[in-house]
């Protein structure tokens, strides 16, 4: 088929499945756009690049596909840097496709050049740049194996404006079939042993489970040994919040069970998980007791924080289908069980209500997630907001939790909603969102009225960067530098910017009004919805875990150290 690069690019895309892209058409990305005015493929016209970045991170988690993003050279790549990085620290699936000068004056400075591909470099898995028009299906096609495929993550693509515009013939390439690593039966029975033996073991489960698709056999596994599981920020869902055997998430602002049995266990079996600081705090003082069985498809995970006394390379599906195979009957864990319901019964999750009548942002997010169900997706920018989505939507299935856990990157939540959305246009889509995470990336509202992606908004308005404030409050004797937002005054007024953005826009401020204002926005289904919830300004996200201790100092309130005071 004889065509141009460009051509050969939007055909490349068609033959590996892709179905949306997210993007902002510019000058040396021009040549492939006039074909893609012709194609089958959605194209999403953003208003700024790094909306294009994570809506293509919210579409490929909603979906388990490739997501797609598409920027011009210069300034339109550099934007895109923020969600590589992203998607890179949290192994999303993604290409970016980016335009280039022409060869003639790569390197000369030219108008709006940028040498993305080095820049990327260490933030994705490759990045390519294409000087033969001829190769574009191969490059193209190696990507999309490449993003999926292994550890997922994101994959560059740039190409010069004379390299889509030059002539060419087309010829398909079919992705190269990825081989799955083969599991050591060695270490497959070493485990086995090791998980026999244990009194206090734990599953210790991170985002590498969803991203590997391995939710059934966790359950399964969890179920034939009746050993608790723990679920990482980037695993909730994978583990059904409402199953008996599941303690909840650990880490800085986990619950005490989960944290507890993660410090007295005897043994951690960590499964696509990376030993993350927000998890472990103070790393010497982690899980001093335990022994570790290490699971993840990258070897270069195994022990890089943490000594594996069994690292296991694998996809986490073969990994936890082969122990089940090996692992005949349940250990006995009474005694086990019986000191981590002591917990589960002394310290759940819960919260006080601001004692000036304000608000509780907990109370919004709870209601939320209980008038809107768990067949939701609900995506979250960085900060309190995050943290309260994570403790208080109860989460059944995965892929309905979508934020920046590693990256925690501001203004997150509004476009992931609307790749999610996009991808998944069945299912009601909910952005928890801070107002100052709104304020960095509420343009792609404009996106979402235009393109009928009718997504739902809930920011939790606190007049403040919340998070920020908190740790003024607790190690800066309450000295608020530059963290006072003005959004309490209506700087700005998010009910009329929701207007202007041609979005439905509410508001909500006291307990009586909560349900109603939720249920009125789930009633809208032709545009987005935003609802400014305004919140107690002193709201604090407990337990916690302070940065540079260890998990044994964890608070379930100010002052409260349940595993600290244990040992008194």
């Amino acid at each position: 088929m004889d065509t141009t690069g460009a051509g050969a690019l939007i055909k490349a895309l068609e033959d590996v499945g892709c179905e949306v892209i997210f993007g902002m058409p510019g000058g040396a990305i021009l040549p492939a756009y006039d074909p893609l005015y012709d194609s089958k493929i959605r194209h999403v016209l953003v208003r700024h690049e790094q909306g294009a970045g994570h809506a293509a991170q919210g579409y490929a988690q909603a979906t388990g596909r490739v997501g797609v993003c598409m920027a011009t050279s210069g300034p339109g790549a550099t934007n895109l840097v923020t969600p590589l990085a992203d998607a890179y620290m949290d192994s999303v699936p993604i290409v970016a496709i980016t335009g280039q000068v022409n060869r003639s004056v790569i390197g000369t400075d030219a108008f709006q050049e940028a040498d993305i591909r080095s820049i990327t470099l260490p933030i994705t898995k490759h990045s390519y740049q294409v000087h033969d028009p001829a190769d574009i299906p191969r490059v193209i096609a190696e990507a999309f194996q490449l993003a999926a495929s292994g550890r997922p993550g994101p994959v560059l693509v740039d190409l010069p404006k004379d390299v889509l515009a030059t002539a060419t013939t087309y010829t398909p390439v079919k992705p190269a079939a990825q081989p799955r690593p083969v599991l050591s039966p060695v270490q497959i029975r070493n485990a086995a042993q090791l998980i026999g033996s244990s009194k206090r073991p734990v599953f210790y489960v991170g985002g590498g489970v969803i991203r590997s698709g391995a939710a059934p056999e966790l359950r399964k596994l969890a179920e034939k040994t009746g050993i608790p599981v723990v679920t990482t920020l980037m695993a909730r869902g994978a583990f059904p919040d409402s199953h008996p055997l599941h303690l909840g998430m650990p880490g800085m602002h986990g619950t005490v069970p989960a944290v507890a049995a993660l410090q007295r266990a005897d043994l951690l079996i960590a499964l696509g998980t990376r030993f993350d600081d927000r998890v472990t705090g103070l790393l010497p003082e982690f899980a001093p007791h335990a022994a570790v069985i290490h699971a993840d498809i990258d070897p270069a995970e195994i022990s890089k924080n943490r000594k594996a006394d069994v690292g296991i390379v694998g996809d986490c599906r073969d990994v936890m289908a082969a122990l089940s195979a090996v692992i005949t009957r349940k250990t006995d864990l009474a005694g086990w069980w019986n000191y981590l319901g002591g917990l589960l019964a002394t310290y759940p999750l819960g919260y006080d209500w601001p004692t000036d009548g304000a608000l509780a942002p907990q109370y919004v997010i709870e209601r939320i997630s209980k008038l809107t169900g768990p067949e939701a997706i609900y995506t979250a920018g960085v900060g309190q907001h995050q943290m309260w989505a994570a403790q208080f939507v109860k989460y059944e299935r995965p892929g309905s939790f979508i934020n920046s856990g590693g990256a925690g990157t501001m203004g997150f939540a509004v476009p992931a909603a609307m790749g999610a959305q996009a991808g998944a246009p069945d299912r009601t889509v909910w952005a928890i969102d801070g107002d100052g995470c709104f304020q960095m990336t509420n343009q792609e509202l404009a996106t979402c009225a235009a393109e009928g992606i009718p997504i739902k908004v809930a920011i939790i308005n606190n007049g403040n960067l919340g998070m920020v404030r908190q740790w003024q409050t607790l190690f800066y004797e309450g000295r608020y530098s530059n963290t006072r937002l003005g959004t309490h005054q209506r700087h700005p007024d998010f009910v009329k910017l929701a207007d202007a953005l041609g979005c439905v826009g509410l508001r909500c401020e006291s307990q009586s009004e909560v349900d109603g204002t939720i249920l009125e926005a789930m009633a809208v289904r032709d545009r987005p919805v935003v609802v400014d919830f305004v919140v107690g300004q002193d709201a604090q996200v407990w337990p916690m875990v302070a940065a540079g201790t260890g998990n044994d100092e964890i608070m379930a309130a100010r002052g409260i150290r349940p595993l600290f005071d244990e040992e008194e």
